[in-house]
């Protein structure tokens, strides 16, 4: 049906026909995810963010789109997910920004809203990732402004962005070597796609009902995205991931800086003009964010020469909350342990504070506060008791499973009454919803995430915590607490594919070394067995076996006898862990 406008109304009916397609199709979004594991988790994540704004848009819609579009940042904002379900929290943040001064918008207002998403979503992002929902959102609001200009009907403009969106779906393998390896499409891209045709849905048909079928099949009749079903034969040079692909010379701008200044402090008086401080910064520097207002100024930008950019900084204000990453360090080190497969979460960019989205917490008293409060994730009764022990306050419920949200760590850190909280995400997926909740709270609480990527580096991290040092003193130390441990996991593939040559069938148990698969067995020893000996190198010292709810304890005792016969030098420690589908996590140590 043809539309000139939409208004908070269509807006609402839109997003809640997208959410309930990308509910129905979640499995399958989840079944292509790169690693063969049963806990593929990008559908859950992205259907629970997707979730949470369509029922607060249900709770508090207007005839306002952009009222609507606040309201739906807001649920998505806090009830994001997983490295997905943040990055879609930002897409529709960027939208909802753009559509707040309108209540109706039209065909080129409606592109300009979708650009700016893809814009807001970008800059959350230090170092985007292309072949992933982030390209299958900037291709289709290109394609949306490009349209925009040629026609006045927003149902026509819709029918040609979910096209667009397909297109760059189709192509993510090209631009992600291990996608075409593998012989899939982008997960995130696709659950994007799904709520792209949701909305088309409504403007076509005035139905926000999607067919339903049983959980975890797509309608016979759904017009999804090609997807890849076979690997591609593709040269062997591809078959690695995207960071093996460069050279850690060719690193040009090598220190990762992010800084704020107060304005109401220090400084020169010099008048901070944002586009001359920009260009001053891109003499030596790329990757450059400038947010300001007129207390602050928050600064990310890659330099090859960081004093010069400190001493910029000092003529407008003081410097706070200083962060220098050596990004050649960082490239050496995965290429060493072995990358995720995903954008690693510590290099995305601090998401500007909303003030709009969340009630700052009640903090106690000063004299009341501990001075110290922990926070982890946990999966597993054994893992969750090893951590109260270690003295963790609030034990979140997590995992690949079952992430929790930003809300989720904001309401835990609201709940301790220490003068400095401590988040240990432990999950690679985790550490970006547990950063904005930190950001959510800035001014208001003191926290710090430990980017703790595994179970076995958040007890490291933990372990090191020392309650007399200083702050800045305990996070060098659990920050070299975590990179010290090595992390491995077996559980059960879930399909048939190849990684880097390593063939894998359905139903094996596979062991997975720093998220890299490394071995491949039909039984559960020999795979354990050779996962640690990818592991047990340079004269490792410490191993610890955190058994899994599945783990048969014959086996463990045979494995036990294994290191002990084989690595004589090794102290093996076996703890109840209780985790579900991964049979072990391995820790190694020196």
């Amino acid at each position: 049906m043809s539309k000139r406008s939409i208004n908070g109304a269509d807006f609402t009916a839109m997003v809640l026909a997208g959410a309930e397609k990308l509910q129905q199709h979640a499995e399958h979004v989840n079944s292509l995810n790169v690693f063969p594991v049963p806990d593929g988790d990008t559908g859950t994540n992205m259907n629970l963010t997707m979730t949470a704004g369509a029922n607060e848009l249900k709770k508090n819609n207007t005839a306002s789109v952009g009222q609507c579009a606040g309201v739906l940042s807001k649920g998505l904002l806090m009830g994001a997910r997983g490295n997905s379900g943040v990055i879609l929290s930002q897409l529709f943040r960027g939208l909802g920004r753009y559509a707040a001064q309108y209540d109706e918008l039209n065909t080129q207002q409606f592109a300009a809203a979708l650009q700016t998403g893809v814009d807001t979503a970008y800059k959350a992002v230090v170092k985007p990732v292309e072949g992933t929902i982030l390209t299958v959102a900037k291709e289709a609001a290109r394609h949306a402004v490009y349209f925009a200009r040629r026609t006045t009907d927003i149902t026509e403009l819709m029918t040609e962005v979910l096209a667009k969106a397909k297109e760059a779906l189709a192509n993510t393998p090209e631009l992600l070597p291990v996608l075409k390896q593998v012989g899939v499409v982008d997960s995130g891209g696709q659950g994007l796609v799904y709520i792209y045709e949701g909305f088309h849905q409504y403007l076509t048909s005035g139905s926000t009902a999607v067919q339903h079928t049983v959980q975890g099949q797509a309608p016979a009749s759904a017009a999804a995205a090609p997807v890849l079903t076979k690997p591609v034969n593709v040269p062997s040079s591809v078959q690695s991931s995207a960071q093996s692909q460069l050279h850690t010379e060719d690193i040009e701008f090598l220190y990762d800086m992010e800084f704020f200044i107060n304005r109401q402090l220090g400084g020169t008086g010099a008048n901070f003009d944002e586009e001359k401080f920009r260009k001053a910064l891109s003499v030596n520097g790329d990757s450059i964010i400038v947010i300001s207002d007129d207390e602050t100024i928050k600064v990310h930008v890659h330099s090859k020469t960081p004093g010069d950019v400190l001493n910029l900084a000092l003529l407008y204000g003081e410097i706070t909350q200083i962060h220098i990453l050596n990004m050649r360090e960082q490239h050496r080190d995965l290429l060493t342990a072995g990358m995720d497969i995903a954008p690693m979460p510590e290099l995305f960019a601090e998401i500007p504070k909303e003030h709009s989205t969340v009630q700052a917490p009640a903090v106690p008293p000063a004299d009341d506060l501990a001075p110290y409060g922990f926070i982890a994730v946990s999966s597993g009764d054994g893992i969750s008791e090893i951590f109260k022990s270690l003295g963790v306050d609030v034990v979140l419920a997590g995992g690949q499973t079952m992430n929790p949200s930003t809300e989720d760590f904001v309401n835990a850190i609201s709940s301790i009454s220490a003068k400095h909280v401590y988040l240990l995400p432990n999950n690679s997926n985790i550490v970006l919803a547990a950063q904005q909740a930190k950001d959510l709270l800035e001014g208001e609480r003191e926290v710090t995430v430990i980017p703790s990527k595994s179970i076995p580096q958040g007890i490291a991290a933990a372990f090191a915590f020392q309650e007399d040092d200083a702050v800045e003193t305990n996070t060098e130390s659990m920050l070299e607490a975590i990179s010290q441990v090595k992390s491995g996991q077996v559980t059960n593939a879930v399909r048939d594919t190849v990684i880097e040559e390593l063939e894998i069938k359905s139903g094996q148990f596979i062991g997975i070394s720093n998220s890299k698969i490394v071995a491949a067995s039909d039984e559960l020893l020999a795979a354990s067995q050779a996962l640690l000996a990818t592991m047990l190198v340079n004269g490792d010292e410490i191993v610890t076996v955190l058994t899994g709810a599945e783990a048969d304890e014959e086996i463990t005792e045979s494995l036990v006898s294994w290191l002990e016969e084989t690595y004589p030098q090794v102290e093996v420690e076996v703890h109840e862990g209780g985790q579900p589908l991964y049979y072990y996590l391995f820790s190694v140590e020196p």
